[in-house]
């Protein structure tokens, strides 16, 4: 940055004296909050995350010089909450991310649930079992999104990040209105709360763990894995030996 374009200690004074501000208002919300997901505490962390963010970016700019703190997520935070106080109506929007891990299992999976459809029809064709698409089509049409997350397994699929979003809304919308673009009107202004999984989360906290154990406490762990590894070997063992797939509760009523 040029000396044309720095901050002036005034900028930098006014930006420390805004935080001040938003770390007041972050803890009067806190002590007056109303439950645990109060928009007004959300808002201002919000709030006191983008004056922190400020300041450090015009003290380093003026000074060359950092704070000694981080607020998480700060650069992939919401905007405030500005949605009704009292919601009459939810949209809840889910994303579930998977890897698949063990095609065979995927497709022996389909084919079973294939099976018990076709069970009696003639001249049935059980093909759409027969390809990684076919079969998706057929647990996911067969299973619930909660099951087959809780199963996830059993169909040869490995969970990835997910993701829970609940937006507030003024009235419910007309049957069918958003079916053909149902993300298209998400207004992060509006969301209530949100709730994320992922791995990323277990890694940082892995990290934290380790840098507070000695050497010995690692390799105790060490020890512990490998005993774990050799359970799951003989248990992977007697799965293989017996039936490696558990049976599928496919015999219900037609949603």
């Amino acid at each position: 940055m040029s000396d044309a374009a720095q901050p002036t200690a005034a900028e930098v004074r006014a930006a420390v004296e805004a935080v001040k501000t938003a770390l007041d208002r972050h803890l009067a919300a806190v002590e007056s909050r109303t439950g645990e997901d109060d928009p007004a505490v959300y808002e201002a962390f919000n709030q006191l995350a983008a004056a922190a963010e400020a300041y450090d970016e015009l003290l380093y700019d003026r000074y060359d010089e950092v704070t000694p703190f981080e607020i998480p997520g700060a650069d992939d935070s919401l905007p405030p909450y500005s949605g009704p106080e009292e919601p009459n109506a939810l949209s809840v929007l889910i994303r579930r991310d998977y890897a698949v891990v063990e095609p065979q299992r995927l497709l022996a999976q389909a084919e079973r649930v294939e099976a018990v459809e076709d069970d009696g029809v003639a001249g049935a064709d059980n093909t759409a079992s027969g390809t990684i698409h076919g079969a998706l089509g057929l647990l996911f049409g067969e299973f619930e999104p909660d099951e087959v997350a809780s199963r996830h397994k059993e169909f040869g699929l490995e969970e990835g990040d997910s993701t829970l979003w609940v937006l507030a809304a003024d009235e419910p919308a007309e049957p069918g209105e958003w079916l053909e673009t149902p993300f298209e009107q998400l207004d992060p202004q509006r969301v209530v709360c949100r709730f994320d999984v992922s791995s990323v989360f277990d890694d940082d906290l892995d990290d934290d763990i380790e840098d507070t154990r000695g050497v010995e406490d690692i390799e105790d762990i060490e020890d512990t894995e490998d005993v774990e590894d050799d359970v799951e070997e003989d248990l992977d063992g007697d799965l293989d030996e017996d039936e490696d797939l558990e049976p599928l509760d496919v015999d219900r009523v037609d949603r």
